[in-house]
């Protein structure tokens, strides 16, 4: 039988503040804990797994990165709670294994290797509100220790909960109770701009809060994703890992002696400890560097959500670069911790491996907005760039990270190097006509002009006929042989019709007085109906130029990706070209160039100036930065919501 749930007492805003500071630390530290297990997790054939048993620990992974990013969610929405009644976001935690007295007795969170005991914390930590389970014995409670905030009292005081639902529940209520003490709109006295919202991030789930309904959607998200939902969904965390448990066994008893993780220490700490008990000291020259480089790589990631929260973007700042800088260095953070998890921790504990620790500075308050917040940021990248060169050659696995640090570096303008004010960097050239990429099976036809050089790629080609419709004597359609007459028109008025082309199929390359393709002055990506992205910048997709238009596959059907090449027709794909406007501010630039890069398996990652129009021109947002969904299941299209993890998408 369930002991009777202590009453949660929240009678002002800074009690308020303080068990919104403890859920966001809750979150974190459960997010931290499922990250260590993932990243226990053997690798490949090379770690002595079979090719069956790689695939179900992707499985396994796949699954637990999904409940860590809806972790990330909840750490997020905590932070919108907090800066919806004035307060600023919380990021701080202790190092592991947490003390006790951050939390109830009830809760110990500690790191601990993939398991069929993480499993079982996992399952506990996530029950259903009023499901009286047991907790891992592995994992130690102190059933004498109570938390209590008595009455008449005006200090913050810690309190106890039965679970993370009741968490929750308890602070709505006394959100609820502020409402009627102070007023609806005095409660929620904070800026929305000091938030993330989803046009910031694309977590699943993510909103802002302005109200106390707003505040109950945000706290419903987060009790429905898994933490104590009183009716679990099959996507729950509570459900998820229940299916775990389940094919972990399966998974013992038809592999027998079948280790699917790394023996790695239960809560590892990069320097002796003054209490030992419960550590496990890395000594080992190679892991201590690596553990060394991996906190730093975490605590800029923190560092750049920090920057995020408590911005206004409207004002000239970088709130969405800063978001996805701290999404980036998670993949950094992600192979570099899967490569600790393989390393000895040292020989004083033969048989042990090491494991990232999540040590933290001593603060992670954000740094006043202005030109010394950027020279700091561009500081660190630089020298966490430089410490990757010295630890990783060229050849090893984890080789690329420096250049992949050093590419976040540049993005990152310290005003404070500069004279003066330096404008939009210039457009990068278009692509010569002669060499356009060729792609796939494309035919690439040329043909020389008294004025231009004229090339077409059918392998761009979306089959729009602005071509064909507007020059039908420069471009002859079904025809043997030679198919491209340049010189059959007006050069101004051929000039003109390869500018229409949307997908850059058609390219020139001028000669003579004749001139070249202007840069758009206005960077802008159009949705068309039910089909592609068409893009109108100055452009480099996957690192090579490719002109000033191009259409991009968003159905995640193409045969030629990221290229549109018409499968959306096909498919059937049904997205509509006129998405909903979303608050924004005019950019303090609006051209320059724009990189494009497809992730794998994932979403267009795009950095630069760009308007996203709806396929009628109309303004649907602004941004410097955003991961734009290519997989065509996205929830909150164009932006990516993660469901290419969820259904499998396949893209390099």
């Amino acid at each position: 039988m369930a002991e009777e749930e202590p009453k949660i007492r929240i009678g002002d805003r800074e009690e308020l503040i303080y068990m919104l500071s403890e859920a966001a630390e809750i979150e974190h530290n459960v997010m931290c804990g499922y990250l260590y297990g993932i990243w226990s997790l053997k690798r490949d054939e090379a770690d002595g797994l079979t090719a069956e048993q790689c695939g179900l620990i992707a499985q396994w992974r796949d699954h637990m990165t999904a409940v860590a990013v809806e972790e990330m969610t909840h750490l997020t929405l905590v932070g919108n709670l907090l800066c919806a009644i004035g307060a600023p976001a919380h990021l701080s935690r202790s190092n592991f294994p947490i003390p006790a007295a951050d939390h109830p007795g009830t809760v110990d969170l500690e790191l601990y290797g993939f398991s069929p005991e993480l499993v079982e914390h996992a399952i506990y930590l996530e029950r259903p509100e009023g499901v009286d389970l047991a907790d891992a014995p592995e994992f130690e409670h102190l059933d004498n220790y109570h938390r209590e905030a008595p009455k008449g009292r005006v200090m913050p005081n810690a309190q106890d909960y039965a679970s993370i639902g009741h968490l929750y529940r308890g602070i709505y209520h006394g959100m609820e109770r502020l409402t009627q003490k102070l007023g609806e709109e005095a409660l929620f006295c904070g800026d929305v701009a000091d938030q993330i919202s989803p046009a910031d991030a694309p977590l699943p789930g993510l909103s802002v809060v302005t109200n106390l309904a707003t505040a109950h959607q945000a706290i419903e998200t987060i009790v429905e994703q898994g933490e104590g939902a009183p009716d679990h969904s099959e996507d729950s965390h509570y459900q998820r890992f229940l299916n775990l448990r389940a094919s972990f066994q399966a998974a013992t008893e038809n592999y027998p002696g079948f280790e699917p993780a790394f023996p790695v220490a239960r809560n590892p700490v990069p320097a002796q400890p003054a209490d030992p008990a419960g550590t496990i000291w890395v000594t080992d020259p190679e892991a201590c560097l690596v553990l060394d480089f991996a906190n730093s790589v975490y605590n800029q990631m923190l560092r750049f959500l920090a920057q995020a929260f408590g911005r206004d973007d409207t004002k000239g700042h970088n709130k969405r670069l800063f978001v996805t800088l701290a999404r980036e260095m998670m993949s950094v953070l992600t192979p570099l911790c899967n490569h600790l998890a393989s390393l000895p921790a040292g020989p004083e504990h033969p048989g042990v491996n090491a494991g990232m620790s999540f040590t933290m500075v001593r603060d992670i308050t954000r740094l006043p907005a202005g030109s010394g917040e950027m020279r700091v940021m561009r500081e660190r990248m630089d020298e966490l760039a430089a410490q990757a060169r010295k630890l990783f050659a060229p050849d090893h696995r984890l080789g690329s990270i420096s250049d992949a640090l050093s590419g976040m570096a540049d993005r990152i303008d310290a005003p404070s190097d500069r004279a003066t004010p330096q404008k939009a960097p210039p457009a990068p050239p278009a692509p010569q006509a002669g060499k356009p990429k060729k792609t796939n099976k494309a035919i690439v036809g040329h043909a020389e002009g008294k004025d231009m050089h004229l090339s077409f790629d059918t392998g761009r080609c979306i089959h729009a006929r602005f071509c064909v419709l507007g020059a039908p004597k420069v471009f002859l359609s079904g025809v043997k042989g030679q198919w491209l007459f340049p010189d059959k028109m007006d050069t101004e008025a051929l000039r003109a019709v390869c500018h229409n082309c949307p997908s850059g199929a058609v390219q020139y390359t001028p000669k003579g007085g004749t001139q070249a393709e202007p840069a758009p002055p206005v960077n802008i990506v159009k949705l068309r109906e039910n089909g592609p992205y068409a893009f109108r910048a100055p452009m480099r997709v996957d690192g090579e130029n490719v002109g000033f238009r191009a259409t991009l596959c968003r159905c995640g059907a193409s045969g030629n990706k990221p290229f549109c090449d018409g499968s959306h027709v096909k498919a059937g794909f049904s997205a509509s070209g006129e998405p909903d406007t979303r608050p924004s501010e005019p950019l303090a630039v609006r051209d320059g160039p724009l990189d494009i890069r497809p992730q794998k398996n994932g979403p267009l990652q795009v950095s630069g100036n760009l308007e996203i129009c709806s396929g009628t021109g109309r303004n649907i947002d602004r941004v410097t930065g955003a991961r734009l969904c290519r997989c065509g299941g996205s929830k909150t299209k164009p932006f990516c919501d993660n469901t290419h993890l969820k259904i499998g998408f396949k893209s390099d």
